[in-house]
């Protein structure tokens, strides 16, 4: 199986290459022609391909020349649209990474083209593949929690323009914390309660912590999403964590049921300690690779049709128009309805 690799702009872009370079059966090609455009101290391109030890080629059209079956779209979120659609154009599966896209026109015009063609749109939210995941879901979905009430959600972590300076772009990223965070957990969500969809989103945004720094997008955000199943959520939505703290961030669920209150840690699989030699805490993760799940799963399929699947375009496009409609009522400060 041939998997190429577009754009190394988003941070997880490298850790997919190197799970394709290590997978049995499977040839990978990475390519980055806009690396070149990144600011000093970011390394992209063929120079991140040779740290990696990763072919690579000099401009997409290359890799779809090499013929692919299918490929993982990393670029900045303004530019999903144009490698997404370059895909469909070849007849080759594609998984996007999360968002979709920064506005509903280009996620629903990625969808039309995908669907069009007749190739897999996959977005790549890989908590869905965490067990935690798996256990709460089970737990919902098996009457044991009875009907549920409330979510209280959080997905922090650290500020990411030290990675890549993108992520603090508005014209890139399409926002910053809310855009960046809010769609892991509207997915979880939207894949746990099924056919129920968000009805009402109620967001307040600041940017207390780094504007200082001269950060110019939110840093902070909480969103509320009223279902129309009766659940509330709430998700917690900042890039709150210091920079030296021992992971890159986290994402946990607390979910009250009528009959259970559950939660999960989604990242909670650590051994936790001190390094005297160090003078600081550390986190040692054990658990499960969950980008690795969710890759083969884009690729190879789920053995069972019940089982946690890689969310497909519209799911995507779904936690997108939350998070849009988040900013549409930070900026408001009244609650937005949604459509459908």
């Amino acid at each position: 199986m041939k998997v190429g690799v577009l754009s190394f702009a988003h941070v997880h872009a490298a850790g997919y290459a190197k799970l394709l370079r290590g997978m049995d059966g499977v040839e990978v090609l990475t390519s980055d022609p806009d690396g070149g455009s990144a600011p000093a101290g970011e390394v992209r391109g063929s120079a991140l391909a040779e740290r990696l030890g990763v072919p690579y080629a000099g401009t997409y059209q290359e890799v779809f020349d090499w013929g692919p079956d299918a490929v993982v779209v990393a670029a900045e979120n303004s530019r999903h649209r144009p490698l997404v659609e370059l895909a469909a154009k070849h007849g080759v599966d594609v998984l996007c990474e999360k968002p979709l896209a920064t506005t509903v026109e280009d996620g629903e015009a990625m969808v039309a083209a995908c669907r069009e063609a007749g190739v897999r749109l996959g977005v790549a939210y890989p908590v869905r593949f965490s067990p935690a995941y798996a256990a709460l879901r089970e737990a919902v979905r098996g009457g044991g929690t009875g009907r549920v009430l409330t979510v209280a959600g959080a997905n922090n972590g650290r500020l990411p323009a030290d990675a890549r300076a993108w992520f603090t772009d508005p014209r890139l990223a399409g926002g910053g914390a809310l855009m960046d965070h809010t769609v892991h957990i509207a997915d979880l969500l939207d894949d746990l309660f099924g056919d129920a969809r968000a009805e009402e989103v109620y967001a307040q945004t600041n940017n207390l912590m780094y504007e200082a720094d001269g950060v110019g997008v939110e840093t902070a955000g909480l969103v509320t999403v009223r279902y129309d199943n009766g659940a509330v959520a709430t998700i917690d939505c900042s890039w709150s964590h210091p920079d030296h703290h021992p992971t890159w961030g986290g994402l946990e669920l607390q979910l009250v049921g009528e009959r259970a209150t559950v939660e999960m840690d989604a990242f909670g699989q650590v051994v936790s300690g001190f390094d005297e030699s160090r003078r600081e805490g550390v986190l040692l993760p054990w658990g499960s690779d969950l980008d690795d799940a969710m890759v083969r799963a884009f690729l190879h399929g789920t053995r069972d049709d019940s089982a946690v699947q890689v969310a497909d375009g519209e799911a995507g496009l779904r936690s997108l128009r939350i998070a849009l409609a988040g900013y549409a009522s930070a900026r408001s400060g009244q609650p937005v309805r949604l459509e459908g």
